[in-house]
């Protein structure tokens, strides 16, 4: 079930901070406060494909806070399962103490809230939402557990959705900052093609 174009499903849950602090009343909205905001799923703490998805993440971190963006990890592991897996080095499988919100979602209440649940297995699926500055989802993506997530996608449609709000154009297929938008009309649809087709 798609979210796009829906307010993003608020929730409360306890939390380990990008300080290390573990807080028992994180809430989503309070915290992102009409800013950009990324939530992602993953399954569980120490596993495989986990861990090279939020070191990505943590290392590109910058990039998200130059663009003024949230973003907010969650899974169904205790706080003090995060807390210990930030605790390990990265080279024994850890993920450092990396710079952004870990959400317990315990219970599986959320991961149930955003429709991302594995049938099968009761873990979350490799999803993540895009929220805009208003709190509405504008990018959806769901992976099987076996595939991880690219961290520039991410940045690349955040830039796009900025774009959008500030100029008013749409971005084509394989659009990047920096690059022409297209005007949404017949006329602009017609303009971009005949100057890009062959580069797109």
């Amino acid at each position: 079930m798609s979210l796009v174009t829906l307010p993003a499903p608020d929730f409360t849950a306890s939390a380990i901070l990008k300080n290390g602090d573990i807080v028992n009343n994180f809430n989503l909205k309070k915290f992102v406060n009409n800013k950009y905001s990324i939530i992602f799923f993953w399954p569980m703490d120490f596993t495989f494909v986990c861990p090279s998805e939020l070191i990505s993440l943590d290392n590109a971190y910058s990039h998200f806070e130059k663009r003024k963006v949230q973003i907010i990890g969650i899974s169904i592991d205790s706080v003090f399962v995060h807390n210990a897996w930030r605790n390990t080095d990265r080279q024994n499988g850890g993920i450092g103490p990396v710079k952004y919100v870990m959400v317990s979602d315990i219970k599986r209440k959320i991961q149930k809230l955003y429709g991302i649940e594995h049938p099968i297995l009761g873990v979350a699926l490799r999803a993540s939402f895009i929220i805009d500055k208003h709190g509405i989802i504008r990018h959806q993506v769901v992976n099987d557990l076996p595939f991880g997530r690219n961290t520039q996608e991410f940045l690349r449609i955040i830039d796009a959705i900025e774009h959008t709000e500030k100029v008013g154009e749409v971005c084509p297929a394989n659009w990047k900052k920096g690059k022409e938008g297209m005007t949404p009309s017949s006329l602009g649809v017609k303009t971009f093609l005949t100057k890009h087709s062959n580069s797109l």
